[in-house]
């Protein structure tokens, strides 16, 4: 069996931007927050992480009080923000979805860091989430590579591949590159994210494209059992 973990910001959608403009409403109606946050990175990281440096920077108890209110708050303002931005789903995703999720002994999971909530309300705006059954998310964990690690716990408990080579990740940062080499993974790295195609293949990816507009290669290399 081939499982196949996909990220979502930058390799099956562009937000533009949502996700971050979700946080900052959510910081200014839970909180008070009116100033932006500076210096703080969001590619390719967790919201747990994220969420952290942001109740840092705006002097918030990291408390379970504050992520309670916070992440109402955001489940609140990210169907807003998906409707006020002009996002889209990349080339080729929708094609290469579509015939991999009816390929026999493929299976189709997440491995975002993203929140399960976030992912789910996303994934729905653009109809991508009928894809996917299963996943692991940035709710509890600072670092992708644990967020890949739970997904291969998952995957384990649920379909118990009998090689490394049966799992695959997929993404547009060096962070999907190296938690897919913390489980001993196959990656494939999509240069449609904030990372040029020479600063993902600086990072050794098994495979490397520009996008997924080329639907046939794409569907071969992740399909295949050979």
């Amino acid at each position: 069996m081939r499982i196949l973990l996909f990220d979502i910001d930058g390799t099956l959608l562009n937000t533009g931007g949502a996700g971050q403009m979700a946080m900052e409403a959510a910081l200014q109606s839970s909180f008070g927050v009116t100033e932006k946050a500076s210096g703080i990175p969001y590619a390719g990281r967790t919201d747990f992480g994220i969420t952290r440096d942001l109740f840092q920077f705006h002097g918030i108890e990291d408390s379970a009080e504050s992520w309670r209110g916070f992440l109402a708050a955001y489940c609140e303002q990210l169907p807003k923000a998906l409707a006020k931005r002009d996002g889209l789903i990349l080339p080729g995703v929708v094609e290469l979805l579509h015939r991999l999720s009816k390929t026999t002994g493929v299976e189709l999971g997440l491995l975002t860091g993203n929140l399960k909530a976030g992912a789910t309300l996303k994934l729905a705006h653009y109809d991508l989430d009928h894809h996917f059954d299963f996943g692991a998310f940035g709710d509890n964990h600072e670092h992708r590579d644990d967020v890949a690690r739970e997904a291969l716990d998952i995957i384990r408990r649920h379909f118990d591949p009998h090689q490394p080579d049966d799992v695959w990740v997929i993404g547009d940062t060096p962070a999907d590159v190296q938690c897919a080499r913390a489980i001993n993974a196959k990656v494939v790295g999509v240069a449609t994210g904030t990372y040029t195609f020479a600063e993902l293949d600086s990072c050794r990816p098994d495979y490397l494209f520009d996008d997924f507009g080329n639907v046939q290669k794409l569907f071969e290399l992740l399909s295949s059992h050979d």
